[in-house]
């Protein structure tokens, strides 16, 4: 049994290196297929652990992935079909909920992971990432941007944000909930970070006759229907607007009480603590 995962598991050593895995998409045959789920957890735990015994095995989970399995190592993921033959390494979407899987697990072991870098990880905006070395700034100027380009949504009362987002960007997706929770009166405004379909989506949901309601269809993955022609200049300001202060992905907050900067994806305790910070932070 052993000598057999040892002669098979060495496929995984091109696509595993000792304490991570190389990026790209792996396909090797490494074990024979198990006879039952436990069994193969068992397997590819031994398998992967006799190969590369300085390769720590997180965890490993085989539900909800369309019959593969998700490997943790740290802060590294790779999957596995569920009779453990193919291995690879890459992003893993739903194409039913629009979900990225990897995403939502990367964010989840590292909550400070921006979609910039997850951006240029993909190849989908490889002009942002010549952008990257721009460092952002701490503060912007508010009353430079123009009244158009934003949807205005969330609670009534209670602190202003302004959120830059792309409605392709999965962690802006997940953000929406985040901001629900924390009750605030969301000014966001589109940018197009990966191109021109988020471009033409956020066109569709500026001209809509109802453009809160289209933004969550949006980032529901819904279609949207076509809409006449409008002025979409202010999303053209919205773009200059960042690309001159540095914001090289999305999601970014900005407190509209004083242009306090926070990029990235933040749980609700979080923008709470941003927000609160209004004051001490406009000494």
């Amino acid at each position: 049994m052993h000598r057999n995962l040892k002669s098979k598991a060495a496929a995984i050593a091109l696509a595993v290196a000792s304490g991570g895995i190389v990026s790209g998409l792996v396909a090797a045959s490494f074990i024979s297929a198990p006879a039952n789920a436990a069994g193969m957890l068992q397997d590819v735990r031994t398998a992967i652990q006799l190969r590369l015994p300085k390769t720590p095995i997180t965890s490993l989970n085989c539900k909800g992935f369309g019959g593969l399995c998700e490997v943790v190592s740290k802060k590294t993921l790779f999957y596995i079909d569920e009779r453990a033959r193919y291995l690879f390494v890459g992003r893993l979407y739903d194409m039913e909920s629009r979900a990225d899987l990897t995403a939502a697990k990367l964010l989840e072991l590292n909550p400070e992971l921006l979609v910039a870098g997850t951006a240029g990880a993909n190849g989908r905006a490889p002009s942002n990432a010549k952008h990257a070395a721009k460092e952002p700034a701490s503060k912007v100027p508010v009353a430079d941007l123009t009244p158009s380009g934003a949807i205005h949504w969330g609670a009534k009362t209670g602190p202003k944000l302004i959120v830059f987002s792309d409605f392709l960007c999965s962690y802006c997706k997940q953000l929406t909930a985040e901001l629900k929770k924390v009750r605030v009166r969301v000014e966001e405004r589109p940018i197009s970070i990966f191109g021109e379909k988020s471009r033409k989506l956020a066109e569709a949901v500026i001209c809509s006759s109802d453009p809160v309601k289209a933004l969550h269809q949006a980032y529901s993955g819904e279609s949207l229907k076509p809409q006449k022609s409008c002025d979409i200049s202010g999303l053209d300001a919205n773009e200059a607007f960042a690309r001159r202060h540095g914001f090289s992905g999305t999601p970014v907050m900005v407190r509209a009480s004083d242009g306090a900067v926070l990029e990235g994806y933040r749980g609700a305790a979080e923008i709470r603590a941003f927000l609160s910070a209004t004051s001490k932070g406009a000494k």
